[in-house]
């Protein structure tokens, strides 16, 4: 038990200082990205804001990678300083001495996940918020709720909120619809009804509408009128009320059910917030299978030779596993895979990899 918790106290002192690095190294970076972004329209403060309001996701995302190097750092020394030959000497096994690195790893992912998943949601949103109000164009709001979709657009002919009951799953086909439009820099100018609306070039085609006009002394019911078709210019398009949804990872998963039941009963296609989900629930066995790839290439006496060969061919691998990872998550939200097969096959290959690694190590 005490060699146990001296390998993981190393292990969690070498994740610690490489987290530190990696902080400080990101956050000069995101800090001359802000600065070329807006010059000198936002003061010091608000870059310095932005820029510690984007480091729980960027760190979030290098996640994977600071595992694997925190594997490989501490089976380097623990090699160079004959500490590992010492404990094969007393009998125990390579997988025994992994245990404790591999627990800690587990907790690390299990912590990031049920605490640095919302603080990553809530700290991100904040960001994208105030990147926006610094450089705003006026573009258009979407939201969903018990009462049905909500979308905002904007253009030279003012502003109009649109609710819809339900829609279908680009959004580009509304059912129930309810609009209010405003005059340019005014208050309500009217008010119309529809049956459905879809979204077409530069315009929402809504059928069987009424219009009721809002302006002052007039009796909106008189002046009402009815269209079988009317055309409403709008400034939408497909990308952009898909990118208005925003990102899954903006969402807590503690809240990520709750918002996928409600994007389906809106009527969307909440495949990519249910691929996130699971991606999101496999995380922690994809960092442990990362402590183990770094063990796999490591765990070796330095006398052998070719440790940066070794170290290399770690790292390019922990690249791989990654971006096949991410090549998952893109068929699971294109509709190839099942969402779990999307997540949790990457990480369960890369454990048996490592597994089959360690194996060859200690019988080959």
């Amino acid at each position: 038990m005490t060699l146990h918790f001296y390998f993981a106290r190393r292990f969690g002192v070498i994740f610690l200082g490489l987290t530190g690095v990696f902080f400080l190294f990101l956050a000069l970076l995101d800090i001359v990205e802000q600065m070329r972004r807006f010059e000198a329209e936002v003061g010091l403060g608000e870059i310095f804001q932005l820029t510690l309001l984007n480091m729980p996701q960027s760190l979030y995302e290098f996640l994977p990678l600071i595992m694997i190097l925190s594997s490989i750092a501490l089976f380097l020394g623990l090699a160079r300083s004959s500490e590992l030959v010492v404990t094969r000497a007393a009998g125990r096994s390579a997988f025994r001495a992994l245990l404790g690195p591999v627990l800690v790893a587990a907790l690390l992912g299990g912590l990031t996940v049920a605490m640095g998943n919302p603080i990553v949601a809530a700290t991100s949103a904040r960001y994208h918020e105030l990147r926006e109000s610094y450089d705003s164009d006026g573009g258009s709001i979407l939201s969903i709720g018990r009462e049905g979709l909500w979308l905002r657009q904007g253009g030279e002919d003012g502003q109009a909120v649109i609710r819809a009951a339900r829609a279908n799953p680009d959004a580009t086909r509304l059912y129930d619809v309810s609009i209010v439009a405003y005059a340019p820099g005014g208050g309500p100018a009217r008010r119309i009804e529809a049956r459905s609306a879809a979204l077409v070039d530069g315009a929402w085609e809504l059928t069987d509408a009424k219009s009721w006009p809002l302006e002052a002394g007039v009796n909106p019911e008189t002046g009402s009128e009815t269209d079988p078709l009317l055309r409403l210019p709008s400034t939408l398009t497909q990308e952009r009320i898909r990118d208005s949804f925003g990102k899954p990872s903006a969402v807590s998963i503690w809240d990520l059910p709750a918002f996928v039941a409600q994007l389906e009963e809106a009527g969307f296609s909440a495949r990519r917030h249910a691929v996130w989900l699971q991606m999101e629930l496999a995380r922690p066995l994809f960092l442990v299978a990362m402590v183990l790839v770094g063990a796999g290439f490591t765990m070796r006496h330095t006398r052998g030779g070719r440790t940066g060969l070794f170290v290399l061919t770690a790292v390019l691998l922990g690249f791989g596993l990654y971006y096949i990872r991410n090549f998952a998550q893109i068929l699971g939200e294109s509709g190839q895979l099942a969402p779990w097969m999307a997540a949790w096959t990457p990480p369960v290959a890369s454990v048996l990899l490592a597994l089959g690694l360690l194996l060859h190590m200690e019988e080959g």
